[in-house]
């Protein structure tokens, strides 16, 4: 069980105290990640209202990067921290609270459309984190759905655009589009999850074609699940900055 107890249970994960038990429960790449569905969403909208997109990244930040994963935390520790069982509801409680008052207080401008998307963002917080349901949430497509077309599909949707703009499309593209790559980070994290926090020892061989040989083991399994979840987690970032650029006025 030493090997296993070795690896950190995240690449982004720390240990020290107090402090870093929480930067590591807010998974930190993985919630800007989300994020950037929310604001590339909100960038294909006809027009942009930074105001309600800083509600949204907002909303979701609350939402997602304190209430759903500190929820998850409490189901099976996971990521092995010392905060209390209080502190993480507590910390969900208030958040989701937040980010759905947040989200009817900008009614007003987004229209009565988004009252819906609300319910739904309480829903999947929960139901997803808490395998609610039977745990019919808690599912690869699940997993694609509520943390990639969902952000995606608020963010325009919360800029009260004319659904039968021309870009409306795009938005749709753009929602599934988040739902792949989703569903690209659930296919990398979930081997590599299971490496860093359950897999006790690793040994093997590659054979190549010229006779030679490679040691298979832990790090080289785990290497490139976490460079490329590294690379995306920068990667999607970069793109919400660059459509949201290209919508400055005069930029």
């Amino acid at each position: 069980m030493a090997e296993a107890d070795s690896l950190s249970p995240a690449f982004y994960a720390r240990r020290g105290g107090a402090r870093w038990d929480w930067w590591t429960v807010l998974h930190p790449p993985y919630t800007l990640w989300h994020l950037s569905y929310a604001a590339i969403g909100a960038a294909l909208a006809p027009h942009l209202d930074w105001l309600i997109l800083g509600a949204t990244l907002v909303a979701f930040t609350l939402a997602v990067g304190i209430a759903a994963h500190a929820l998850d935390e409490w189901n099976g520790r996971p990521l092995r921290t010392g905060i209390s069982d209080r502190a993480l509801w507590s910390a969900a409680i208030v958040s989701l609270a937040a980010a759905a008052a947040l989200g009817i207080a900008v009614l007003p401008r987004t229209g009565l459309v988004l009252i819906p998307f609300v319910v739904v963002g309480v829903v999947l917080v929960l139901g997803y984190n808490l395998e609610l349901f039977g745990g019919a949430l808690h599912t690869d497509l699940g997993f694609a759905l509520a943390w990639g077309a969902f952000p995606a599909a608020v963010g325009y949707v919360a800029q009260a655009p004319a659904f039968n703009s021309p870009r409306s499309l795009g938005a749709v593209v753009a929602v599934i589009a988040a739902t792949a790559l989703s569903a690209a980070q659930r296919r990398l994290s979930t081997p590599a999850r299971m490496l860093r926090r359950r897999a006790v020892n690793v040994t093997g061989v590659v054979e190549l074609a010229d006779g030679s040989t490679m040691p298979l083991d832990k790090a080289a399994l785990l290497n490139p699940l976490d460079g490329a979840l590294k690379l995306l987690s920068y990667a999607v970032p970069a793109i919400a900055i660059a459509v949201l650029l290209s919508r400055v006025p005069h930029w």
